[in-house]
């Protein structure tokens, strides 16, 4: 069953469509994973040829041994994203901070970036807002309408913060069911870049 899946962890046929979905190309970057956990985003960096990845999170011994002893991964744990220092300025930020919402990640993505080049994983039930949840039956999933409002808001604080949208799409799969019922969270990703 293993050996069906491509990449370390599900999170990389996330990049993977993205990628795919944008026509972006990779090669020969030099990127950080912010929020790597199992490494399914570097995972799939590697394999479409990007030269080294900063692979960065909070915990410890989570990062899959495949790219822990790859010469390519520069791997960053016990590490919070949201404070580190880049250890050099990188062609792409991708960007994974679980219950981190996009005002806090962006900020941290971009100081690692030339060209505030980044894809960023959103998650509309992690940017609800107090008001939002008492609204929502979160935990058996946001209704089209409600998600839509959040990736409305969510676009708009990533312009303020002086990037653009250049490109978005659903993620082909959905992020992890909880022990509760539902099917899992509807997630998107979007290529940013800086404003020119």
């Amino acid at each position: 069953m293993a050996s069906e899946q491509p990449f370390v962890s599900r999170a990389g046929l996330k990049l993977e469509h993205a990628l795919e979905t944008f026509q972006f190309d990779v090669t020969n970057f030099t990127c950080v994973d912010l929020g790597c956990n199992v490494g399914g985003f570097t995972d799939c960096l590697l394999q479409r040829g990007a030269s080294k990845v900063y692979a960065v999170d909070t915990g410890y011994g989570t990062l899959a041994w495949k790219l822990r002893s790859d010469d390519r991964v520069i791997t960053m744990e016990r590490t919070n994203a949201l404070h580190v220092e880049p250890k050099e300025i990188v062609d792409l930020a991708v960007v994974d901070l679980g219950w981190t919402r996009q005002t806090l990640a962006i900020p941290a993505a971009i100081k690692w970036t030339k060209s505030g080049q980044i894809i960023t994983l959103v998650k509309p039930h992690y940017e609800l807002t107090k008001e939002e949840k008492t609204q929502e039956s979160v935990s058996s999933g946001l209704s089209e309408e409600m998600v839509e409002r959040v990736l409305k808001r969510v676009r708009a604080e990533i312009e303020s913060m002086g990037l653009c949208v250049i490109a978005e799409t659903k993620s082909p799969i959905r992020g992890k069911k909880s022990s509760k019922k539902g099917s899992g969270n509807a997630e998107h990703l979007m290529l940013l870049r800086c404003e020119k």
